[in-house]
């Protein structure tokens, strides 16, 4: 698993590049770990959310990500 010091609790990145956000799927690492790939997900009718998008964006720059959309 990757080592990330904020949002211990509830972020997770694992060893094959997923990254959850209390423990729904929002994004992949990709394309020679080079860039993050953002996962379309929906909870109880949310598809954003503040928390995960400063997730996925303290994912990005701790780990020099490009962010991308899933098309």
């Amino acid at each position: 698993m990757y080592q990330l010091e904020k949002y211990k609790q509830n972020l997770r990145v694992e060893n094959n590049g997923k990254v959850y956000s209390y423990n729904t799927l929002v994004a992949r690492i990709n394309r020679g770990e080079t860039h993050l790939t953002k996962i379309a997900w929906n909870v109880n009718g949310r598809t954003t959310s503040p928390t995960t998008s400063k997730h996925i964006n303290y994912v990005a720059n701790e780990l020099n990500l490009i962010i991308t959309n899933n098309n």
